[in-house]
């Protein structure tokens, strides 16, 4: 199958395991893994206190977002005594929720030092300021800054 990329696409909203917000039946993280993870993470210089403690996750199928030169790629976080330490990155993005564009951040905690709770290729979990009114099934634009990643349809080559 052939690739081409876009810069833009829209995207529907999904629900994720629960496990980002802490409000999953399952999560062995009651507060969140955002809220748990965000002071190691300010601690490494990617301050994630204008988001919501929360993920987004969008569906941009048939499109995946491929990362080129995420903005923060911090390694070897220990942020947890549940599972040894993740290696995680950010692209900065827009989102436009109901006709206004926000500043948002794809978080990716790599897939191979994530030991539980994978998202499928098409979907990309997003950190942004609340969004009053999102729910699953609406739809969201999703941009991610140029030379940051790109969004690939098909399968790569």
């Amino acid at each position: 199958m052939s690739t081409s990329s876009v810069e833009r696409v829209e995207g529907v909203v999904v629900r994720g395991h629960g496990v980002a917000s802490g409000t999953g039946a399952a999560s062995p993280f009651a507060a969140g893994t955002i809220e748990l993870q965000a002071p190691h993470l300010a601690a490494r210089g990617v301050d994630l206190s204008g988001f919501h403690t929360a993920t987004i996750n969008l569906d941009i199928s048939p499109f995946a977002l491929h990362l080129l030169s995420p903005r923060w790629t911090v390694e070897g976080v220990e942020w947890t005594d549940v599972h040894g330490a993740e290696t995680f990155s950010f692209v900065e993005c827009t989102v436009t929720h109901e006709g206004r564009e926000v500043a948002a951040l794809v978080y990716h905690p790599h897939p191979e030092t994530k030991p539980m709770h994978h998202q499928p290729a098409t979907v990309v979990e997003l950190l942004a300021p609340l969004l009053p009114g999102l729910g699953y099934g609406d739809r969201l634009g999703f941009a991610p800054a140029r030379g940051q990643a790109e969004l690939v349809e098909g399968q790569p080559a």
